[in-house]
């Protein structure tokens, strides 16, 4: 696809729209409580401002669902961001209208403004084009930075990529495309796939599609239940998504056709409640105890993931082993980190829970790329085009 870069437009004391995701946790104080996406912006705002640019930054925060909620302010982020940059950034108490046409109006050259909560106006989930046209009109370039809604046909995203001329991608957005294509365009072989969580209604149109393309797939954390009882084995007490088993059976098939290996957990961790004292106990799948749950893999699953890992070219993983937030629980998903991070091969990491636990597990650093996605990491996954990056095409 051809997407030009922030680095190929000519910015200098141009207006420069930057579409952020700065849809970052906040504290009970109001305060940024983990500013990692914010950073990841860092270096495209940077740039901007290093070339004399105007910089607007827009974002949502939460879901407000086009009410104006004090609560999911973008001030307390703006604070934070001038922290970061160690340099001053305004705010403006809104995204359209009056107030901010002359909060732009006002900014100097290198200088950064920071609009209030884009869905604050309903328009902006809704890509209603006036509201669209309304952000174009503090613009003389679109720039989008924020992978993580690059899957949302939105306003901010789609919609205003249609009135002004000059748009690209910013640089964290170039960096994820590149690294996603270099794991599902032409990957180094073979290419491992290794799914946790909870769901797999979650996941199932990504574990459909890469049946085809992986060269085996891994399934642990809960919805490695659903797959077990579709092969009728008993899983006691453990959630199961019922509805699924029939899509799950299917998937095995394809994956058996196919001649993939689709590898489900041989042991788990299992405990009658899921809390941080209790007793557990490791115990074969299909000897789970009446009343208790998987929340766990085994250690003997554990070294079986990890021979796979170990000897591939790309690794792909989304969803934890198991309920890694919990002493108890933690040891599967801790294992696997280490082997995704001990591996020679070109590893991408993608989902909230999985980027928290390769954090925690303090391996972080060795993973080759860390997704900041996680629908838009999905989508891509599953072969889909992302609207808010289609809309970036020449």
């Amino acid at each position: 696809m051809a997407v030009k870069s922030i680095k190929d437009v000519v910015i200098k004391g141009k207006r420069v729209f930057i579409r952020v995701d700065f849809n970052v946790p906040l504290d009970q104080a109001g305060a940024v409580r983990d500013d990692t996406r914010i950073r990841r912006s860092l270096p495209t705002i940077r740039y901007a401002v290093k070339e004399s640019a105007r910089v607007i930054l827009a974002s949502h925060l939460g879901r407000p669902k086009g009410e104006r909620k004090p609560e999911m302010s973008l001030r307390p982020v703006a604070a934070r961001l001038g922290e970061l940059l160690s340099c001053a950034v305004a705010f403006v108490d809104d995204c359209v209208g009056p107030a901010a046409r002359e909060a732009v109006a006002a900014l100097p050259e290198g200088g950064v403004l920071a609009l209030e909560n884009l869905r604050f106006h309903e328009g902006e989930t809704k890509n209603d084009s006036g509201f669209a046209r309304e952000l174009a009109a503090l613009a003389d370039v679109y720039v989008n930075d924020a992978f993580g809604t690059a899957h949302r046909a939105h306003a901010s995203t789609v919609g205003i990529t249609e009135f002004v001329k000059e748009k690209a991608a910013g640089l964290l957005l170039k960096e994820e495309l590149e690294n996603l294509a270099k794991a599902f365009g032409n990957p180094k072989r073979p290419v491992v796939a290794l799914f946790g969580g909870a769901k797999v209604s979650d996941k199932l149109r990504v574990l459909q599609h890469l049946v085809r393309e992986m060269d085996s797939i891994l399934i642990g954390g809960g919805m490695a239940n659903t797959f077990l009882k579709a092969q009728g084995i008993d899983v006691g007490a453990s959630k199961v998504e019922e509805e699924m088993l029939q899509i799950a059976r299917d998937i095995l098939d394809e994956a058996a056709k196919a001649g993939k290996p689709l590898v489900l957990p041989s042991d788990v961790v299992t405990a009658e409640k899921m809390e941080p004292g209790v007793r557990r106990q490791a115990v074969e799948v299909g000897a789970i105890p009446d009343g208790e749950m998987a929340l766990d893999i085994g250690i003997r699953t554990v070294d079986r993931f990890s021979e796979e890992i170990g000897r591939a070219g790309t690794i792909v993983w989304n969803g934890p082993m198991g309920v890694f937030e919990m002493e108890p629980f933690k040891m599967g998903t801790l294992m696997i980190s280490r082997a995704v991070a001990g591996s020679p091969g070109f590893s991408v990491v993608g989902g909230g829970d999985t980027i928290r636990a390769v954090e925690q597990f303090g391996v972080a650093d060795r993973i080759s790329y860390i997704s900041t996605g996680g629908g838009a990491f999905m989508e891509f996954m599953e072969g889909k085009t992302l609207p808010g990056v289609a809309a970036l095409e020449e």
